[in-house]
């Protein structure tokens, strides 16, 4: 790659600085070489990581589209520190220009967003320009910035990980511990015990459980589902299942859907994983009593946007802080952290399910006021039919899709 660059700046830079000097006529060798010029400037054209080419003076000779695109004040002719201040960088120019040894480096900008660069430096002779053989310096850099929060989200998330199956952990070792010694000749003590160590290891299930979903979202993520499923009938399959358990609480769980059938492409099970999700949610949050409505509707198309379906779930809970929902669906963020692990969550439970509507091409909107409920909203593009044909690949596997 850097050969590369190096030879098609060369080429480039020769032409701009040759130019004046060009003969009035036109040979084969000077057709040959206007034409790799013009190949070299259509390859640093499409090149998609920023280039910069400077003489000794370290004055700006040739930049590429991405250059100018994350240096808007860099101009030919002009010197680079206008356009780039960093000590590092030209210092290394510098070093680069004194010794001709290659070195890498490190450039981050701040406006108007964070971004870090690795910055390639090295000299290239120009052999067919004015002072030719003194040696150019090339600048090639290569964006780090996914890279970098790639791997602070690996980091963060082993650790959050492990944190979460450490402190279930660290009760079964203290009570089997109890059991084996003081508690080991009482009844009661040991029944107390063992129910509480049941539910921590039901809680590193569901963790486990929940991590390995994620897992196998993310490695779908990007391969479209090909099932036609009807959003309705996962809906009231979950709402018939979550009924008893809001029974239980004194929550009053309905389903609100009209007649006319809701179809999507989609993963079924994904799809389920999603509402009951949401459900669960709002099971655990609502507080005492109360009402939580799983609603059904759909939007028209208009314009270039095709027709949406929406799955809205509606509570009447205490309401969740503005601040906090930006990272709703953040791994392992939780607005009350006791109040979570009380109630049996995760934090994973909006990661997976903003993973499943990646994948489905689907939105998820969360509003919410303080004491007065919340409502988030699954937006999926709904599925059309054609002539009773199907489009290759797809298999219908909720049909009919009507039902009452």
């Amino acid at each position: 790659m850097a050969f590369l660059l190096a030879a098609s700046f060369a080429l480039v830079a020769g032409a701009v600085l040759s130019r004046s000097g060009s003969p009035l006529v036109v040979t084969p060798l000077e057709i040959e070489r206007r034409e790799r010029h013009s190949v070299a400037e259509s390859l640093l054209a499409n090149i998609p990581d920023p280039v910069i080419l400077v003489d000794r003076r370290i004055v700006v000779i040739e930049a590429n589209p991405a250059a100018r695109a994350l240096l808007p004040g860099l101009k030919l002719r002009h010197p680079l520190s206008f356009a780039l201040r960093s000590p590092d960088v030209l210092d290394g120019i510098e070093e680069v220009l004194q010794s001709g040894a290659p070195l890498k480096t490190g450039y981050v900008t701040r406006v108007p967003t964070e971004r870090a660069f690795e910055v390639q430096i090295g000299a290239l002779p120009l052999a067919d320009t004015p002072g030719g053989g003194q040696p150019n310096v090339v600048l090639f850099l290569r964006d780090l910035t996914s890279a970098r929060r790639l791997e602070t989200m690996r980091v963060d998330f082993v650790a959050n990980a492990s944190h979460e199956l450490r402190t279930p952990l660290a009760s079964l070792s203290g009570f089997i511990e109890t059991l084996q010694g003081p508690a080991r000749d009482d009844p009661k003590a040991r029944e107390q015990f063992l129910g509480i160590m049941r539910m921590q290891a039901r809680r590193m299930t569901r963790l486990i459980d929940d991590l390995l979903s994620l897992s196998r979202i993310e490695l779908r993520e990007h391969v479209p589902p090909t099932q036609i499923v009807c959003l309705k009938r996962i809906a009231r399959q979950m709402v018939e299942e979550k009924a008893p358990l809001a029974a239980e609480r004194g929550i009053v769980l309905s389903l609100e859907a009209p007649e006319p059938p809701y179809p999507v492409l989609g993963d079924r099970d994904e799809l389920l994983r999603v509402v009951e999700n949401l459900v669960e949610n709002a099971l655990k949050y609502a507080g005492g009593g109360g009402l939580i409505a799983v609603s059904l509707g759909r939007e028209d198309a208009s314009g270039s946007r095709p027709a949406q379906l929406t799955l809205a779930v509606r509570d009447e809970g205490p309401g969740i802080a503005p601040e906090h929902i930006p990272r709703l669906t953040e791994r392992f963020y939780r607005v009350d952290t006791a109040s979570s692990r009380q109630q049996g969550g995760t934090g994973l439970g909006l990661a997976i399910v903003k993973h499943a509507l990646n994948r489905h091409r689907g939105r998820l909107v969360i509003e919410s006021e303080i004491d007065r409920g919340t409502t988030v909203r699954v937006i999926l593009p709904e599925h059309r039919r054609e002539d009773g044909m199907e489009p290759h690949g797809v298999r219908p596997v909720d049909t009919p899709l009507t039902f009452p």
